[in-house]
């Protein structure tokens, strides 16, 4: 599936994700900063990948891993510094929730500091661990 909204795109496409990239957005975060390369390329594998480009250049990163019926873990959402608060992070997760492979399950999710982006989406919990209230299951 592919986004689109003004110059930049999102896809799930994995055979787009500039793995260079990945590795560099996550080397920089407290979570990811341990991953080497093959890593990301295997968690890339086993995953739904939201990639963010402006132009051919990706600027961000996001990927869910789910069974895609009850359960949904949300991970790495990631967009380079110089364009942050741009609201791009939002946007790779309204694409996430409603993508069609996790759209209904339960999703879970860890941060230590976008409690704020994550409750927009209806994500609540402790400071560590949130998640999504699903009564269809």
């Amino acid at each position: 599936m592919e986004w689109r909204k003004d110059d930049y795109l999102i896809t799930d496409d994995t055979s787009k994700v500039q793995l260079d990239v990945v590795h560099r957005l996550l080397a920089a975060t407290y979570w990811g900063d341990r991953r080497p390369t093959e890593t990301v390329e295997r968690m890339v594998a086993g995953s739904i990948c939201f990639s963010l480009y402006h132009g051919p250049t990706q600027i961000g990163f996001g990927r869910a891993v789910t069974d895609s019926a009850t359960f949904t873990w949300v991970a790495d959402i990631v967009v380079e510094p110089e364009y942050r608060g741009t609201g791009l992070g939002q946007w790779i997760m309204e694409c996430l929730v409603a993508h069609p492979a996790v759209k209904g399950t339960q999703m879970v999710l860890q941060t230590r500091d976008a409690q704020g982006l994550y409750e927009k989406f209806g994500f609540s919990g402790n400071s560590a661990l949130m998640s999504t209230k699903v009564t269809d299951l």
